[in-house]
């Protein structure tokens, strides 16, 4: 099966004909879901079944589900969280973070979503812009090591992968990357000690995502993203060789047409290119621009694949209620 390096989402709770004819003939490796495509655990187990449907294949389904600040699903029908950095500072944070990832992939498997865009791993700073702080896992690089590998544990349990976020780095950022570029200028030793020190801990996670921001000391150039210079640093110096995806590539941190973002991305060592608005228009120029995998891509989209893992047989309300004793002893 050829096929094309791309996440793809759709526009609404129902796959329209016009989805499902595109997806078919386009092939995209996977499918993100967001707030729009969500109204129910029925509704959304349907809709994840009729976009595998298009593709023919178990293709992966994406969400954005960290718990706390960001999280697509909610009450009533799914468990939530408070912000991330809050249980960071709880005695008992490492067990915390697991039962926070086995629990929020309890809530996907079940609804036929089976990746997570979790965990993080970039650093909190005073200065890190609110969109990121309160989801950070922690100020230090063993404090976030340890809570983020616990959440990608958790999250493995359940049956869920894992998508570690934002490399090399997001944390210096003092600007929201929805809306603009942030540049980092500190020099590279800090940074190796560092923010990316943070992210060789946990390589071996099975998928990546960029950060779309630029190093200044590092490339002047091009974002993280679309940086050869930066990707290099994530495959050499980082150390990570698995799947790596770009930020959603329709954000506003990058410039020229989706295609020409998708383009650089790409060119600089990016494996998948992930979009995420579900607008038709766009997501075709994105497929008539970059319809094949390059081989080493496709190695890692192979391996990918042959990772996921099974969800392991628990007592969710035991952990729920476990969990919930844990916070209120404080």
């Amino acid at each position: 099966m050829a096929l094309s390096p791309l996440i793809f989402g759709c526009s609404g709770p129902l796959l329209t004909r016009y989805e499902a004819k595109f997806f078919s003939k386009r092939q995209p490796f996977g499918f993100i879901l967001f707030a729009r495509n969500l109204e129910s655990p029925s509704q959304i187990k349907a809709l994840c079944q009729n976009l595998r449907t298009s593709v023919g294949w178990n293709a992966p389904i994406f969400i954005d589900q960290e718990g706390g600040r960001v999280a697509r699903l909610g009450s009533p029908h799914w468990f939530e969280f408070q912000a991330a950095l809050i249980d960071a500072h709880h005695p008992r944070s490492e067990r915390l973070f697991w039962l926070r990832g086995r629990l929020i992939a309890h809530n996907l498997i079940s609804a036929g979503v089976d990746v997570n865009c979790a965990p993080l791993g970039d650093l909190a700073r005073e200065i890190t812009h609110p969109a990121l702080k309160s989801r950070c896992y922690g100020e230090t690089v063993a404090q976030v090591v340890m809570n983020a590998k616990a959440m990608h544990q958790g999250l493995r349990s359940g049956g869920v992968s894992g998508v570690i976020k934002h490399l090399p780095g997001h944390g210096l950022a003092q600007m929201d990357s929805h809306v603009e570029l942030p540049t980092i200028k500190n020099d590279i030793k800090y940074l190796y000690n560092n923010d990316f020190s943070t992210f060789r801990d946990l390589n071996f996670i099975e998928m990546a995502m960029t950060a779309h921001l630029v190093y200044s000391e590092i490339d002047p150039t091009a974002p993280a993203t679309q940086s050869k210079i930066m990707i290099d640093i994530v495959r050499k110096n980082i150390g990570f060789d698995n799947l790596l995806l770009s930020d959603d590539i329709s954000m506003d941190a990058l410039s020229g047409s989706v295609a020409d973002r998708a383009i650089r991305a790409l060119a600089a060592g990016c494996d998948i290119v992930l979009h995420c608005n579900g607008r038709l228009s766009e997501m075709t120029l994105l497929a008539d621009a970059c319809s094949i995998l390059s081989p080493a891509s496709a190695v890692r989209v192979d391996r990918a694949i042959n990772q996921r893992p099974y969800p392991i047989s628990v007592d969710i309300a035991g952990l729920k209620a476990e969990f919930d004793s844990i916070i209120n002893k404080l």
